[in-house]
């Protein structure tokens, strides 16, 4: 006669209980604020690091706003 000598399996964790880490360049989120994702339309310098354009990143909805007004954000088309 022989035992079972498996050991349980504990389950894998689902999708959603993952945390992904965003890094959000530029001033820091206020209390509440969800970063916003925009894509640079000319180079520029935040916080020491070089972003090109036609890349991504993560600001804050504040400094998303004031590089749109400066005309860094990439003009995105809009869909009808």
């Amino acid at each position: 006669m022989t035992t079972n000598t498996k050991k349980p399996t504990t389950p894998a964790p689902a999708a959603e209980d993952t945390v992904v880490a965003i890094t959000v360049i530029g001033p820091p989120l206020r209390s509440g604020q969800t970063p916003e994702k925009v894509r640079f339309a000319h180079h520029l310098r935040v916080d020491g690091k070089e972003v090109k354009p036609g890349e991504e990143a993560h600001v804050s909805p504040e400094y998303a706003r004031q590089l749109r007004g400066s005309g860094y954000i990439a003009r995105t088309r809009s869909q009808a």
